[in-house]
């Protein structure tokens, strides 16, 4: 029952309800050097001046 409630206040948050929604964002990279080539991803979210990221 917990999981169903903590869901559904997720839910309501990302779509607004409670104010602006927080966008998320996100990018691939692809690297071509000499010595092959490189993948990168980054995933975030940002809500007014703040951003919160994460690279791999």
């Amino acid at each position: 029952m917990k999981k169903m409630i903590v869901l559904a206040a997720l839910m309501l948050a990302g779509c607004g309800v409670d104010g602006e929604p927080v966008q998320p964002t996100g990018g691939v990279n692809v690297i071509l050097s000499s010595s092959g080539v490189g993948l990168g991803a980054n995933v975030g979210l940002s809500k007014g001046p703040l951003r919160v990221g994460l690279g791999l």
